[in-house]
């Protein structure tokens, strides 16, 4: 059993510095500079050509991320809408990052002239891992656990953040901690590719990462309570992520036997 000690790590000038913000620069870094090397070893880039590329991930990136899920959740932001920049208070999706920072990169790839789909291989390298870091920040902000268990990695939620409908229960699953581990260990199936060299065309990568991360995400969703929207009873996440598989597959399939 464990438990979130608590969403603040440390006060500086009467400033509260959040784990959350300090895990997702962590996991933003690391991302980065795994990527940065991986594409110069693998892929061919210049050094520091994905640091370069940074900025237009994480800026376009974490706009798309909370514009997305302010979308979904457009009842409260319109009640409350001073909200919608309050990031520090949770409230980013993995989905709109991607299409934002998919957005940021296509600029990058044309004002440097470089490949859009190679550069989609290189960041879903460092991405896969940067998701893993990340999604430690889910546990300091008691957030994105699952339905009641009491397994013995059962993860205490403190009553303030527990669905009404589950007041009563004290232990969840640690969906966060599951969806770490799932994608670490897409990480390293994307790493043992780039190494080996075992997909040639640009842009197979990324598609790999895509049915793979969007498998991850059906799974956690499937146990998570805290979904952040629902359609006929399912998460959106798992609509989002069945359609992601499926263009994905497609794509693939095109490619590798379609296309003349």
């Amino acid at each position: 059993m464990f438990a979130s000690p608590s969403q603040i790590l440390c006060t500086v000038f009467g400033v509260n510095i959040y784990y959350y913000g300090v895990i997702m620069a962590l996991a933003i870094t690391v991302g980065v500079l795994i990527s940065d090397w991986a594409g110069n070893k693998y892929f061919g880039l210049k050094k520091e050509t994905i640091i370069d590329l940074a900025p237009y991930l994480i800026i376009f990136g974490i706009i798309g991320a909370r514009l997305y899920y302010c979308v979904l959740n457009y009842d409260f932001y319109l009640r409350f809408p001073t909200e919608i920049v309050a990031i520090r208070h949770g409230g980013i999706s993995i989905h709109g990052a991607m299409l934002g920072g998919a957005f940021g990169l296509w600029l990058f790839s044309i004002r440097h002239k470089i490949s859009a789909l190679k550069l989609c291989d290189v960041s879903v390298i460092g991405l896969s891992i940067a998701q893993a870091i990340g999604r430690w920040g889910n546990f300091f902000n008691s957030e994105a656990f699952g339905s009641p268990t009491n397994l013995p990695w059962k993860l205490y939620i403190a009553p303030q953040y527990r669905p009404i409908p589950f007041q009563d229960c004290e232990y969840f699953h640690p969906a966060f901690l599951y969806e770490s581990i799932l994608d670490v260990l897409i990480f390293v199936i994307l790493f043992f590719i780039a190494k080996n060299s075992k997909l040639k065309e640009e842009g197979n990568l990324a598609l790999i990462y895509l049915i793979l991360y969007s498998i991850v995400r059906i799974i956690v969703e499937s146990v998570r309570l805290d979904s952040v929207k629902y359609v006929f009873g399912m998460p959106v996440a798992i609509f989002v992520s069945i359609s992601i598989i499926v263009v994905s597959v497609l794509v693939l399939v095109y490619k590798k036997y379609l296309r003349k």
